[in-house]
């Protein structure tokens, strides 16, 4: 005669919460569906906007304009996905997500005009929206709550690996079937990939927003309801600051072959250089859970930013060798891996993970707008100030000014502890 208890039903532990192994389910499936909706609606247009340009006449400003335009529109419909991923659930969200993207591909693929391609890339943006992380990190922190670093470590990474998986699929496609036949193959992946995967994978229960751990009630004191904490100074700085460095790492590892060949590297070389760049992001998604328990919130934060920030100067100061660049450019891969986790968690560790997609959704809209504006930006700066070197150098102090907001907010907050202590 077993002792045991019959598991609750649902896939759901005594305590309301799923078991280890339907986490785990979860967590398959949005590093395979990462994979996929990431390929498609991010990182194939870069590869395929050259012939894009050449195939139709368009220009490839007005081109990538369209392309940035949904980034923009998938960040400001970003702040009621929150909302509705609060109380809906990942799966009602991302499933929908995944039926648009995979109209809207197609769309895109058929364009016969400029304005076509802009509207249909505009709906793709409220696609990206509903699939790629901001709903991903919000079904983690809901399902995993105090796991929720090593699960979306694990996400981070998998996904890392879209850009190595599309792009050359991407480019074989296009060698034999265009652009336009190439988008129609990816839209049907897409639609075959993720629509069951988040039908079936994501379907259970949802903890809700009823959740406050014991760090989420201290830091909750004063400002009861998410529209409360959106409001305040700390919130509004975090915010601005996480906007400020992710332009600057964007832009940073989008000039960096730029950076390197002019100054005299080879353009083989230079894309080494790349490559390692993108290898230190793993290396800093791996380490962050290291470092997410050996410090707190603001330290993490502080620290992170201040050393992208000297490596970006490093890179625009070290020309030779090419075995010191190579070590700077990993250092500066590992400080953007470590960031893309810190933006994920940085509400949570703050705020606790009540209300978490409502919060997501307005944190992460103004680093989504820098993600879109970043390579304009970028380009407009470096020809406005003479060149890459200028433009390095703007991003990290871009970096450390980011770090320094996030300080002397904290002290900001201590003083007024303080005060409030004492009165």
């Amino acid at each position: 005669m077993s002792l045991s208890a019959e598991p609750p039903p649902d896939g759901l532990t005594q305590a309301g919460r799923p078991h280890k192994r339907s986490r785990r389910t979860v967590l398959i499936t949005l590093c395979l569906t990462q994979i996929v909706s990431w390929g498609v609606l991010f990182y194939a247009f870069p590869v395929l906007v050259g012939e894009i340009t050449t195939d139709t006449g368009w220009s490839a400003t007005a081109v990538t304009l369209a392309f940035s335009g949904g980034l923009i529109i998938s960040a400001i419909v970003g702040v009621p996905v929150g909302r509705w991923l609060d109380h809906r659930g990942p799966r009602v969200v991302m499933t929908a997500g995944s039926s648009l993207a995979a109209a809207t591909v197609p769309a895109i693929a058929l364009a016969p005009t400029l304005l076509w391609f802009a509207v249909a890339w505009s709906i793709a943006g409220v696609a990206q929206a509903l699939v790629l992380y901001k709903p991903a990190f919000a079904a983690l922190t809901g399902w995993y709550t105090e796991h929720r670093v090593r699960a979306l470590t694990t996400l981070t990474v998998v996904a890392g690996l879209s850009s190595t998986v599309f792009a050359p699929l991407t480019a074989a496609l296009a060698s034999n079937v265009g652009w336009r036949g190439t988008y129609l193959v990816l839209g049907i992946v897409l639609a075959v990939v993720t629509i069951p995967a988040h039908a079936i994978g994501l379907n259970r229960p949802w903890p809700g927003v009823t959740r406050l751990s014991g760090h989420a009630l201290d830091s909750l004191a004063g400002a009861a309801t998410a529209k409360a904490v959106m409001r305040s100074p700390s919130f509004i700085c975090l915010a601005g600051a996480m906007a400020l460095a992710t332009f600057a790492l964007f832009a940073a590892t989008f000039f960096l072959v730029p950076m390197l060949t002019g100054r005299g590297m080879d353009i083989r070389t230079a894309a080494w250089a790349l490559g390692l760049s993108g290898a230190g992001q793993l290396l800093g998604r791996f380490g962050y859970g290291t470092l997410a328990r050996r410090t707190g919130p603001t330290l993490r934060a502080v620290l992170i930013l201040t050393v992208g920030g000297f490596a970006i100067a490093a890179t625009a100061v070290i020309s030779a060798p090419a075995a010191a660049v190579f070590v700077v450019v990993t250092i500066l891969g590992a400080a953007r891996g470590a960031f893309t986790l810190l933006e994920a968690t940085a509400v949570t560790d703050r705020w606790g993970s009540a209300g978490f997609g409502a919060l997501y959704g307005v944190f992460s809209a103004p680093s989504t707008v820098a993600i879109a504006v970043g390579p304009a930006a970028g380009a407009w700066l470096a020809g406005r100030f003479g060149g890459e070197f200028p433009l390095f150098a703007m991003l990290a102090i871009l970096m450390l000014a980011a770090a320094l907001a996030i300080n002397l907010d904290h002290a900001a907050r201590r003083a007024r502890d303080g005060r409030t202590s004492h009165s």
